[in-house]
């Protein structure tokens, strides 16, 4: 009876330490935060969370069983109550006990497990189809139905704070190496296809709220799908190594109402006509230098550095380089299809036109380049287009 009581207690005592760890863990802290795993605000995380609850609490049961018949074993059984060691080698009974036990555990666990990979895998009849394309070190976003692209880079606030004796301390800077000048927009409760590749290498496209990542890989498209239910700002990151600037990817999603969204939408096809108009008229040297060096900076300073000095050798200096001061042809050529052989890859179809030709224009006549020439977005287009 005494060692019944023994074991007992000591089970209590076992499960209410365990118990207490693990809400621990679970309960929220006095800022807000969980340490326990990030609940979601879409469907599939809604799964993934209740999933991993499950599989918590059967750890707890078999921790509190565990750790009881261990903790009342060292008490009960100790040498200095004159206990023995008992003299066998093995017990059939509790080798099939210890075996079928498992076993059923995890057919228990296979069963929901089983339907949340099954949810996460087969897409519904969705509403909206978004193309995802990974570059170094950029997303390219495409709105299937609607016709609406544009690229997401990191913002010009966090690309110049984090490089090295810039002055800004990093600590100052709102979502420091999250934030984007582009983020992905998207409707809230609206079932979403994505179509998720990458340009040069593999790429992973992660954003913890959604409750799943995807590999970006060249040549290949991974599908997934979503529906997120709560409007809001949402934030990840590339989760792949994929060069030196890996942790310069974020990702930000913009989550707005249905009838938000579709505002959104239209300011977006306006623009592009704005855009398109853009394309036919003469731009002045001053306007073309202004919006090169603000492309420049989010999309070229990375690699060639802000002061056009570059990284070499992987990364060669603009400044007095034979490319940006010899002819223009050629260094379109290298801008629009990239060069073989180098880090150098295609931005064709990764800019606009007014955006490669602003650029061309501010790298042939910044960093002391002298060249004196003004590339026109009209020309890009049509070099593009054919």
């Amino acid at each position: 009876m005494k060692k019944q009581n023994t074991f007992i207690v000591a089970a209590a005592v076992t499960a209410a330490v365990i118990a207490a760890f693990w809400l621990l863990l679970a309960a929220p802290s006095y800022t807000g935060n969980a340490i326990n795993m990030t609940q979601g605000v879409t469907t599939q995380s809604a799964i993934n969370y209740q999933l991993h609850m499950t599989v918590l609490w059967v750890c707890v049961v078999i921790g509190v069983i565990v750790f009881s018949a261990m903790f009342s074993s060292i008490v009960l059984h100790r040498k200095s109550r004159d206990h023995e060691a008992a003299q066998f080698s093995h017990s059939t009974g509790a080798e099939i006990i210890w075996t079928i036990i498992p076993i059923l555990i995890l057919v228990v666990i296979a069963i929901p497990a089983t339907k949340a990979l099954v949810n996460m895998e087969v897409a519904p009849e969705t509403e909206m189809t978004v193309k995802i394309t990974g570059f170094q070190w950029r997303w390219k976003y495409q709105y299937v139905e609607d016709d609406i692209q544009f690229i997401s880079s990191l913002d010009a606030v966090s690309n110049a704070a984090r490089r090295l004796a810039s002055g800004t301390n990093p600590r100052s800077v709102d979502n420091y190496l999250l934030e984007v000048d582009h983020p992905l927009v998207l409707p809230a409760n609206t079932k979403i296809k994505f179509l998720i590749t990458a340009d040069d290498v593999i790429h992973s496209w992660w954003v913890p709220a959604l409750g799943w990542k995807r590999d970006a890989i060249p040549g290949f498209i991974n599908e997934a799908w979503t529906e997120i239910l709560e409007p809001g700002t949402y934030r990840g990151q590339c989760a792949e190594l994929c060069g030196k600037d890996h942790g310069f990817m974020p990702i930000v999603l913009k989550v707005l109402p249905k009838a938000e969204y579709r505002q959104w939408v239209q300011q977006q096809k306006t623009h592009m006509v704005t855009q398109q108009a853009d394309i036919e008229r003469l731009w002045s040297r001053e306007e073309l230098m202004k919006l090169g060096e603000n492309v420049y900076a989010s999309q070229c300073a990375a690699c060639h550095q802000s002061d056009g000095m570059g990284l070499a050798p992987a990364f060669p200096a603009l400044a007095g380089s034979s490319v940006a001061n010899g002819p223009v042809s050629e260094h379109i050529d290298i801008v629009l299809n990239g060069r073989d052989g180098t880090a150098m890859h295609a931005l064709g179809n990764m800019l606009s036109a007014a955006d490669i030709a602003a650029t061309l224009t501010y790298t042939r006549n910044a960093f002391g380049n002298t060249s004196g020439d003004v590339v026109q977005p009209r020309t890009i287009y049509r070099i593009k287009n054919g």
